[in-house]
């Protein structure tokens, strides 16, 4: 997996379908850039050649001193036994919006299944049945994204109003906000029960900003019918949220922000000299960032979106920073824990696409694969399948 592979994307299917059919994979952690170690079966070696995905054949005697070298204690490298393929929901509206999910499109193009569910599947209490969950460009706070001021007048924004009004209807709530609320509270006890959350762009301020204001009114006339509660921002519970606390409510409706969590209105950044550097951990000692931050690059290119980073003093003492643009001084890669559960949130909408415009197409991956940034999604996709090992503090 370091630059010797010619598509590191499909490389995670490969790993994934090898789990799936009960063949042995080992994660080999900082070791040619994060190399999949797999028992070899001609099945395996076939996949490969099929998806164009590159590999080596090892005797025995090679493999085995490749493991005495991840096990000695000043290496730092580590081998992470891969058990189980997790079960992948993506949370999506079964309507049509005109953006694409960096997250579908990629595990598409690794050939990597996953099952589409919105409210009234998290509300029926189906999450149960997933390991995995994705949010992506999603609003909880029930302010419709805040595209009210550019696309009150498209379609597509009338049909999601409509759509949303309709499901919050259809499950006993008075407004939307009331609906993105609970289902936002039922994502929270799948996480505190053990489940894996992966958000991206405002799938994660938005949700921090929800959980925090619960009970409190922030939603404008124009998304709900009625005015804010002016004493919103004093209400705030931030002790309730995963990733953020102390941050201030952006309360004009005209504007295309939640809060000040995301620092996309205010850094000094374009294409050219947008970048974030990944975190070095120990593999011995910090397994889980360790994973989650495997490439065969450390300097990531950085891309937009409406939630594009995390402004650095928000973020939670408790939280893991993975990648940060230290002149900006802005969090874009981030885990935590909450209960027996995990979390990360990665900022920005699509890591090839550095400005992606509504209704631009979707990013063709099989011009990409190798991106870096993709891979840190897949990091997060396979993570759920490693063998946990007892603490070493």
């Amino acid at each position: 997996m370091d630059e010797d592979q010619k598509n590191h994307l499909k490389a995670y299917g490969i790993a994934y379908w090898t789990i799936k059919n009960q063949l042995e994979v080992d994660w080999l952690l900082n070791y040619r850039g994060g190399s999949f170690l797999i028992k070899y079966a001609k099945s395996v070696e076939d996949e490969c050649k099929i998806r164009g995905v590159s590999y080596e054949i090892l005797a025995d005697g090679r493999v085995t001193s490749i493991l005495n070298e991840i096990n000695k204690p000043d290496v730092n490298m580590e081998m992470v036994k891969l058990e189980k393929a997790p079960k992948i929901a993506v949370y999506s509206p079964k309507s049509k919006l005109p953006w694409d999910d960096a997250v579908t499109l990629v595990l598409t193009y690794a050939e990597i299944p996953y099952e589409v569910i919105y409210d009234d599947d998290i509300l029926k209490d189906k999450l149960v049945s997933y390991d995995w969950l994705h949010l992506h460009h999603e609003d909880f706070t029930g302010q419709y994204g805040r595209f009210w001021a550019a696309y009150q007048n498209a379609k597509w924004y009338q049909d999601d109003v409509k759509y949303q009004e309709e499901a919050a209807k259809r499950n006993g709530f008075k407004k939307v906000s009331e609906m993105k609320l609970a289902v936002a509270k039922r994502i929270k006890e799948y996480c505190v029960g053990g489940g894996f959350l992966f958000a991206m762009c405002s799938g994660t301020d938005s949700f921090d900003i929800a959980l925090a204001a619960e009970g409190v009114d922030i939603a404008d006339r124009m998304f709900d019918g009625d005015g804010v509660d002016p004493q919103a921002q004093s209400k705030l519970d931030y002790s309730k949220t995963f990733a953020f606390t102390d941050f201030r409510l952006d309360m004009n409706p005209y504007n295309y922000e939640f809060a000040n969590i995301d620092v996309t209105q205010t850094r000094n950044f374009n294409p050219t000299n947008d970048f974030f550097t990944l975190f070095d951990f120990s593999a011995k000692w910090d397994l889980v960032p360790t994973m989650l931050t495997q490439n065969h690059e450390r300097i990531i290119k950085g891309f937009m979106g409406q939630t594009t980073a995390f402004r650095k003093r928000l973020v939670k003492p408790s939280v893991t920073v993975m990648g940060e643009n230290k002149a900006g001084e802005e969090v874009r890669y981030l885990h935590g824990e909450t209960g027996k559960g995990q979390f990360t949130f990665y900022g920005g909408h699509d890591p090839e696409d550095y400005q992606h415009q509504v209704g631009d197409p979707p990013t063709d991956l099989s011009l990409h694969p190798n991106s870096p940034g993709y891979r840190l999604i897949l990091n997060n996709v396979l993570f759920p399948a490693a063998k946990k090992k007892p603490q070493k503090t």
